[in-house]
């Protein structure tokens, strides 16, 4: 969606699969943040996408900025800082990988988890409507520099429900839809296509 939060998910590899939506959002112009916690951002992938699009990587890979986590505490750090990335890279989409999958890790008691996931989530409800400083005018006027509301596309690719988490974060998937606009699965048809599913939309 234009605004508001999109989870994408089902079994196997989905963060790759985000890969395949940003050639779209990139040749209209736009900047993606990719918070990327299932280490899958590949530039090879990317570079293929920009090549079958004529379009130079350099300018696919001066819109895309990655930062990687590799536990569930990095990347609820990644999301808490996500006005501090906007104000050197006005990004107007955030993609983020392996939510709440990170969040599964058994080598992780479950309260801390709970903790992590739950600030996490409560952030990516406020990125939606980020408040970030006007730009001043460019010329001397009576008008003075007020604030403007960042609306970002928020986009999730999780492969949560390949995983068995304990009691304790058994809802962590189910939160995460309830906080979306729109809920997408990736589905094997008859034929053994790919299919993206709609199952919710507000």
């Amino acid at each position: 969606p234009e605004q508001g939060l999109a989870v994408f998910y089902g079994p196997g590899n989905v963060p790759k699969l985000s890969h395949y939506f940003l050639p779209r959002i990139l040749l209209q112009g736009k900047r993606v943040l990719f918070l990327d916690g299932a280490n899958s951002a590949n530039p090879r992938l990317l570079a293929r996408l920009a090549r079958e699009r004529s379009v130079p990587f350099e300018q696919f890979n001066r819109q895309v900025q990655i930062a990687r986590a590799f536990t569930c505490f990095q990347l609820t750090e990644l999301i808490a800082r996500v006005p501090r990335f906007l104000e050197s890279f006005a990004a107007d989409v955030l993609v983020v990988t392996a939510l709440p999958d990170l969040y599964f890790d058994e080598d992780v008691r479950d309260w801390n988890a709970c903790v992590a996931f739950q600030q996490a989530l409560e952030n990516l409800r406020q990125w939606t409507g980020t408040v970030m400083p006007a730009p001043p005018p460019p010329t001397k006027s009576n008008t003075v520099a007020g604030t403007s509301v960042q609306q970002l596309a928020i986009a999730i690719f999780s492969s949560a429900t390949t995983f068995i988490p304990s009691p304790a974060r058994r809802r962590f998937f189910e939160q995460t839809c309830a906080a979306a606009k729109e809920v997408w699965k990736f589905s094997l048809g008859a034929d053994n296509r790919l299919m993206l599913l709609n199952e919710r939309r507000r």
